[in-house]
């Protein structure tokens, strides 16, 4: 007797070449419903529907099709267990040798605007993970194929071997329980954003869910992760590719995995910039240079002119096509990476010079993850990203003297940047670029000398954020006989008054921003 397959897929890539060789060349005979039974018929293959099989017809719209005896018998069923093969005679059952089957696009769906409940609830699919989670349950005896891009490997197993070998189906049974329950986490989470039909829809916004999970498919598996000695990958999130995932590389050598963190530090950077041209040179996570400008290539030259020894080898990120001046200025010094929303062709041309750099384009550079997650021993910890927009309306400006229109600009602009510094972190800036950046220092004050010592003589005149309150009123002191003119905080120590007393008797303006910002 044939062999037997069964093939009910949403998405049918591949679907006709498959089910052609399978005819063709192993004698199968097909068993499929829907529109993949049409798409069969239509290509001059012989089928059978899943209604005529079963002698069921479809029903609730088609909520129905494959769940019925006939059709999971076939998939469970134990050639080794004399009862199972005669309740398969008994009832006129015939046994699987394949199920192929991939699931209505939920994800695809809820990705939409202004997708509605209802909408998505209808892409829930049912009696495709019925019977890929059937299958693969029974792979000791059936393969269950979930995806267009195991057609191959599988139509390869038979032309070696005649058959498919336990290791393939053990293989593709894993895939399956993974690709069923990624299905189900995405259905999960969306039906938990939903407030009206939340299990804590009553509860705070703020409340993150009892349950959380990640999976991700791999993208690239990596040279290395921070060390030679670290393996490592990069995984993709979702069936739909955002983020990274869905940037265009123009050019360049593979991207590592130290590239990809830096990228992700240099992207929360620059979408805290909208308004004005904005390029950033992230070196380790931090910018060694951040700058606002009339034309993004004056932004950059800010940038990289603010520590032009630390630019080297650094990752830049632009909020603005690249153009071709800014690509000539780009080529002037050894670089990594380099992003912006969009490049020029001519600006290509320029930077197809330095042919190993590897030039990005992510139109959604404003646009990342909800949540960052670290591991600990046991488990991780999840908390929400800090992705709030500063506004200066919501500060106090504590001190006699009050800040002028070009300071506020100024304090906002350094407090934006010094969000996103290692704590304890402090950022002295002036016309809207980065001239010190203290980072990652075990106490305030030496944060506060790093990022002075490294402006110099810009100090004099210039601004300074803090990404966590003054315990004293040290800092407030030796930014002063520096020449600092104001300074940004969050507040919230004890000892406020001290700083305060400090900022009035020594003529610099401080304002509080009632909100830290530790990068741990």
């Amino acid at each position: 007797m044939a062999r037997l397959a069964l093939l009910s897929v949403s998405d049918k890539t591949g679907l006709i070449d498959f089910a052609r060789s399978l005819v063709e060349e192993f004698g199968f005979e097909i068993i499929s419903s829907g529109g993949t039974a049409q798409a069969i018929k239509a290509a001059g293959l012989p089928v059978t529907k899943v209604a005529d099989y079963t002698g069921s017809p479809e029903i609730l719209g088609g909520r129905v099709k494959t769940l019925h005896p006939r059709i999971h018998g076939g998939i469970l069923a134990r050639r080794d267990v004399p009862q199972d093969l005669a309740d398969l005679e008994a009832s006129n059952i015939r046994p699987f040798d394949l199920v192929v089957v991939n699931l209505y696009p939920f994800e695809q769906t809820i990705a939409k605007p202004n997708v509605t409940l209802a909408e998505a609830v209808e892409q829930i699919d049912i009696g495709g993970p019925a019977m890929i989670r059937a299958s693969a349950k029974n792979f000791a005896h059936l393969t269950v194929l979930c995806e267009p891009t195991m057609y191959a490997a599988y139509l390869q197993e038979l032309r070696q071997q005649g058959e498919v070998s336990l290791q393939f189906r053990a293989t593709c049974a894993q895939k399956a329980f993974w690709h069923t329950s990624n299905y189900d986490r995405a259905i999960a989470s969306f039906l938990g954003s939903q407030a009206s039909v939340g299990a804590h829809s009553s509860a705070s916004s703020q409340e993150l869910p009892q349950q959380f999970t990640l999976s991700g498919n791999q993208v690239q598996s990596l040279r290395y992760g921070e060390n030679p000695h670290q393996p490592a990958a990069w995984y993709q999130t979702g069936t739909t590719a955002t983020g990274w995932a869905a940037a265009t590389k123009l050019q360049g050598k593979e991207l590592s995995y130290n590239n990809l963190v830096d990228l992700e530090a240099a992207r929360r950077i620059i979408a805290e910039f909208t308004d004005t041209p904005a390029a950033t040179i992230i070196k380790h996570t931090n910018p060694c240079g951040t700058a606002l400008g009339n034309t993004i290539s004056e932004a950059y030259e800010k940038a990289f002119h603010a520590d032009s020894v630390s630019a080297f080898g650094g990752i830049v990120a632009l909020n603005r096509p690249i153009d071709a001046a800014t690509a000539a200025a780009l080529t002037k010094t050894f670089l990594e990476c380099v992003v912006a929303p969009e490049c020029e062709p001519e600006a290509q041309e320029i930077l197809a010079s330095k042919s190993k750099v590897r030039v990005l384009t992510l139109p959604e550079l404003g646009t990342g993850a909800k949540e960052t997650i670290k591991v600990i021993a046991g488990g991780f910890l999840v908390q929400s990203a800090d992705d709030i927009v500063a506004s200066t309306s919501q500060w106090q400006m504590v001190t006699e003297k009050q800040p002028s229109p070009a300071q506020l600009e100024e304090l906002l602009f350094a407090w934006k940047v010094c969000k996103h510094v290692k704590s304890n972190a402090i950022v002295v800036t002036r016309d809207r670029t980065t001239i010190g950046v203290g980072a990652g220092q075990m106490n305030r004050v030496g944060s506060v000398q790093i990022a002075l010592e490294q402006a110099g003589e810009k100090a004099k005149g210039a601004i300074l954020a803090s990404d966590g309150f003054f315990p004293f009123d040290d800092s407030v002191k030796t930014a002063a006989a520096a020449g600092i003119t104001a300074i940004v905080q969050p507040g919230g120590s004890l000892r406020d008054a001290d700083s305060i007393k400090a900022a009035n008797e020594l003529g610099i303006v401080m304002a509080l921003t009632g909100r830290r910002h530790f990068l741990h």
